[in-house]
């Protein structure tokens, strides 16, 4: 018997002794169970995650993608993935057995996800829903792959949602003129926002920026950091991926106003952040701005979004903006293609006058 009552603090703990995956054994404690039948019961789940057996509940292999996933991606990414799956899938299905969920399951859990409303009568957006689904298939998939379960319910299932940019916005450079002029009267405000639009960057890449990334004398910002804020802690990171660490050219006016800027600044050093400030404040200032503008509400990321619509519109092709934006292939700059309806007309305009020199030759 492993479960003991502990007299001193009236509850109950269990000791299980175990050969890890290394072939050593050890032994571990859980206490503060208040019943005996609470601590047989996780007794029981233990044993059969220490064991890799998949009759053990969800929440247990939840605990296994955790430590296989963990150290192998950054920080701020799983604390997004586990946020998602703490609040949106172990409630439906931890308590389940692995080799139990079917996708009629899924489909149940999707239902309730499509149908849930707030307190505002708000629902999830696509996207939104479309990334629930993923990271639930996510989990299944790691079952399949290394632990042997016989197939992904969330796959049979199907998804649900879409990705297909549906949440994406962007300014016109005449939004963006009638915004920018709003808030021209909090500096640091003006300058991060030109440099969002102008550049292009994502809000923890403006945040971690320091007097020493940018060359005037080139004209160039070397983006190097991601600055992020994880439970509570701020903390400068690496750049969300290898491609995001980049060298990139700044307009003539842009050098010029964040040179100005940084030579008004008292006795910064070159390592202090330049906007030492938080993604709430780009926030508010984006509501001021737009209030005052009278423009359309668009999230801050949707600034990196009009940039790319402006170098689109411009003429420069995807491999060109894939490197000035730091994605990690063109494929994902085509992503933005639905922004740009006017690029049918251009293309229509062009089949015409193709067909126009076929007829004069006959």
């Amino acid at each position: 018997m492993s479960v003991y009552k502990d007299a001193t603090r009236n509850s109950w703990y269990v000791k299980i002794r175990y050969t890890d995956y290394y072939g050593k054994k050890k032994q571990t404690t859980k206490r503060g169970f208040k019943t005996k039948r609470e601590a047989s019961e996780w007794e029981a789940a233990e044993k059969l995650k220490r064991n890799f057996s998949l009759d053990m509940p969800f929440s247990k292999f939840y605990e296994i993608y955790e430590a296989d996933l963990r150290h192998r991606i950054k920080q701020t990414t799983w604390e997004n993935k586990n946020i998602i799956i703490t609040t949106k899938i172990l409630p439906y299905f931890g308590e389940r057995k692995m080799t139990e969920i079917t996708p009629k399951d899924v489909r149940h859990w999707q239902k309730k996800m499509i149908e849930y409303t707030d307190e505002d009568g708000k629902s999830y957006s696509q996207a939104y829903l479309a990334t629930l689904h993923a990271q639930l298939s996510a989990i299944f998939n790691h079952a399949v792959k290394f632990y042997d379960l016989k197939n992904n319910p969330a796959k049979v299932a199907g998804g649900m949602g879409s990705k297909k940019g549906g949440n994406m916005m962007f300014w016109t450079q005449d939004e963006y003129k009638k915004f920018i002029n709003c808030v021209m009267d909090k500096p640091l405000s003006f300058y991060g926002f030109e440099i969002l639009y102008w550049c292009g960057l994502r809000i923890g890449e403006l945040l971690a920026l320091t007097p020493k990334d940018f060359n005037f004398e080139k004209k160039t910002l070397s983006i190097t950091k991601n600055y992020q804020v994880v439970k509570g802690e701020k903390m400068i990171l690496t750049p969300k991926t290898s491609k995001s660490v980049r060298t990139i050219y700044m307009p003539d006016f842009l050098s010029e106003e964040i040179e100005e800027m940084i030579e008004s600044m008292y006795e910064i050093d070159g390592d202090d952040r330049l906007f030492p400030l938080s993604k709430r404040y780009f926030q508010h200032e984006m509501d001021r701005g737009c209030e005052l503008s009278g423009v359309k509400r668009i999230r801050i990321h949707d600034l990196r979004h009009s940039h790319v619509s402006l170098l689109i519109n411009t003429g420069f092709s995807a491999l060109e903006i894939a490197e000035r934006m730091g994605h990690e292939s063109e494929r994902i700059t085509y992503h933005y293609a639905h922004l740009f309806p006017s690029k049918q007309v251009d293309m229509v305009k062009k089949l015409n006058q193709i067909k126009g020199e076929l007829d004069d030759v006959r």
